[in-house]
């Protein structure tokens, strides 16, 4: 199995690894070390590698000299921080010596005298200050240039690779994807697998490749795409101009490599088919929680401690990435309407630049002591915990992705039997209308957020009724999912 990122906060990829372990499946998920040197552990009895992966490669653009129109620019940015750091560095020595002058307590003309002898030093170092800066300056707007890719000439020539080159040109427009063939390529040779579960747009062409290699030793190699999401429409990792056209291509190119797809939903199915003209539709394994993995010894710790509230506080509670587009804000901004009712966010970066504006927003509208961060628990302690609350929150806004699935937090607050307001997103709204298990609200709408969680908080019972059907939420266990997702694999190897 393959990922690229650490394993860790990744609990579809670590219950696919578990389950399939457990199945009688020999399984080396291989994922992306944090630091310069390999982890390894157990994850079950699936053997689980984390590589450390170094982004070497740049595009070309960025380490052609920019002579031809900056003249004064630097090579590289690197060489214009430097040259400016040292201009800090001769006034930080001219200041050094005039400060021990004057501790020496010498005589008014001897000072006088030694301070004449620094002048050229000081003129000199002025006058290549000014010079050093003109050229760090220019050296900076051309890296912003060369960032941003705005100019008519930047998108001639994306244009350009992209016509001549068509899926292939993300070798032009993002070379670093190789970066990651470097880092995983020999750790999956040398496993020499008879199937290869890619997880994700990134990894699919680590995959494929592997299989090509193999088949051209004469071995036969079988390669699962595991869909995490409709790559046309996700919000951008990076901003970079280039990044986004070159990972569609990416992926168009090795996605008729893969033997079988799996993805998260039905609608994201059906767009994968007609956007890679796939035979057969991807077969649907729902990210929904392991609630039959068993630890001993691993109680959730007490979320309402965690706030220091009193089990008769109303809780509402989101779980997931803290961002912008996920409404955390305004959930925010929809307490002062919401009198004696708490806030939990579980992200994974407490500190977070978002974070951190978060809860500058929470205080200055006066609701900072009911607003509460924390952080992750482990994957299986997550249903118990978030149980202790009283209101499950998906307050997401308009992105295409969000649309198109039951994302896992939302079968996490099911299984927690956790009224769910959801914002009016098509999929899950429309799932929490069928069933009665929440109210909808208007995307980035605080107050119309209120109203919900009102509703939901005046009658939780009528809310958990949904959940008294047992069909449905055994359909939404991991337990289930992962019965296709073997099928999919005994398929292929049969």
């Amino acid at each position: 199995m393959l990922v690229q990122n650490g394993v860790q906060g990744d609990s579809r990829v670590q219950k696919q690894a578990r389950s399939a372990a457990d199945a009688g499946w020999d399984v080396l998920l291989l994922g992306r070390a944090p630091g310069k040197r390999e982890v390894a552990w157990k994850l079950g009895e699936a053997e689980v590698r984390l590589l450390p992966l170094k982004y070497r490669s740049t595009r070309a653009h960025e380490v052609r000299t920019p002579r031809l129109f900056a003249p004064l620019a630097y090579r590289f940015p690197a060489m214009g921080r430097q040259r400016a750091q040292q201009v800090r560095v001769w006034r930080t020595q001219i200041g050094e010596i005039m400060a021990r002058e004057a501790v020496a307590g010498r005589s008014r003309p001897a000072a006088t005298m030694r301070r004449l002898g620094l002048l050229p030093r000081r003129v000199a170092v002025k006058i290549a200050g000014t010079w050093i800066g003109l050229r760090a300056g220019s050296t900076k707007r051309v890296a912003n240039r060369r960032t941003e890719m705005t100019s008519p000439l930047d998108r001639l020539t994306t244009a350009f690779w992209l016509k001549t080159m068509g899926d292939r040109a993300w070798r032009r427009l993002d070379p670093a994807l190789w970066d990651l063939e470097i880092a995983f390529r020999g750790a999956i040779d040398a496993f020499e697998p008879d199937l290869i579960h890619a997880n994700d747009f990134q990894m699919l062409g680590v995959g494929a490749r592997a299989k090509l290699r193999a088949r051209a030793k004469g071995r036969e190699v079988k390669l699962v795409w595991d869909a995490h999401e409709f790559l046309p429409g996700i919000p951008l990792w990076n901003p970079h101009p280039r990044w986004h056209p070159a990972q569609m291509g990416h992926e168009r190119e090795y996605g008729r490599y893969a033997d079988a797809v799996v993805t998260v939903s039905e609608t994201l199915a059906d767009l994968l088919r007609d956007r890679h003209g796939l035979r057969e539709t991807p077969e649907v394994v729902m990210n929904a929680p392991d609630v039959d993995e068993v630890h001993e010894g691993a109680e959730p710790p007490s979320l309402r401690e965690q706030c220091g509230i009193d089990a008769g506080t109303p809780l509402m509670v989101y779980s997931g990435g803290g961002a912008l587009q996920r409404g955390l804000a305004d959930m925010v901004r929809a307490l002062p309407l919401l009198e004696g009712v708490h806030c939990a966010f579980i992200v994974g970066n407490l500190r977070s630049a978002f974070m951190t504006e978060v809860r500058a927003l929470a205080a200055e509208l006066g609701v900072a002591e009911r607003l509460h961060v924390l952080p992750y628990v482990e994957h299986w302690q997550v249903v118990p915990y978030l149980s202790q609350a009283d209101v499950g929150m998906i307050p997401i806004h308009h992105y295409l992705n969000h649309e198109l699935a039951l994302i896992t937090k939302f079968f996490e607050y099911s299984h927690a039997r956790l009224p769910i307001v959801v914002s009016e997103v098509k999929t899950m709204s429309a799932m929490v209308r069928r069933t009665g298990q929440g109210e909808v609200c208007r995307a980035e709408d605080p107050q119309d957020l209120a109203r919900a969680v009102m509703a939901v908080l005046d009658d939780p019972k009528t809310y958990r009724k949904a959940y008294e059907d047992g069909e449905l939420l055994d359909q939404w266990t991991w337990r289930r999912q992962a019965e296709r997702l073997h099928a999919v694999y005994r398929d292929l190897l049969s």
